[in-house]
């Protein structure tokens, strides 16, 4: 009966030890996101599939967390190709282990005191819709933020960068 109640015991201690590390993480994340409230000014650079080679060209950002809810408004506007803007909801899991339907892989302070997010999740990518390994970084500090998107095809051993957006403010 003894090794039945320290059992019990003990998983309760690990529920509790689990739920509230789960609480932590999304807190955690919460509090990153609410570092790029406001607008951002900035470029995107993408990979034309097509010819090869990359293509920057303006991109700016507003992000907005709406009120009583783990998510996130990201507006992202091209002052010089307004057909392109869209809106994007981002959304932090109760337990901090996705951001929408991207895995949280890691959660990295750098000695600069940026804050690294990685996310990672299978999809498709390619002018061939090909399957791939999608990784996503958001690099977040005070006056710069950035979304860099990786893809593995799943035939390949080496990452290309997709995208890139990179902010800034004053």
């Amino acid at each position: 009966m003894r090794k039945i109640n320290s059992i019990i015991t003990l998983t309760i201690i690990f529920f509790i030890t689990s739920s509230s590390n789960a609480q932590g993480n999304s807190q955690q994340l919460i509090e990153d996101f609410q570092k790029v409230l406001g607008n951002w000014k900035g470029s995107l650079t993408y990979l034309d599939y097509s010819s090869g080679k990359p293509y920057t060209m303006a991109a700016d950002i507003e992000v907005k967390k709406i009120d009583g809810t783990n998510d996130f408004n990201f507006i992202n506007t091209y002052p010089k190709e307004k057909s392109a803007n869209s809106t994007q909801t981002i959304t932090i899991s109760q337990d901090g282990k996705n951001i929408g339907k991207e895995e949280v892989v890691s959660r990295t302070e750098l000695p600069d005191g940026q804050i690294q997010i990685v996310t990672q999740r299978q999809g498709k990518d390619g002018n061939d819709n090909k399957e791939a390994l999608i990784k996503q970084t958001y690099t977040i500090s005070k006056n710069v933020f950035s979304i860099r998107k990786d893809v593995l095809f799943a035939e390949d051993k080496k990452w290309v960068q997709r995208h890139e957006y990179v902010y800034s403010r004053d």
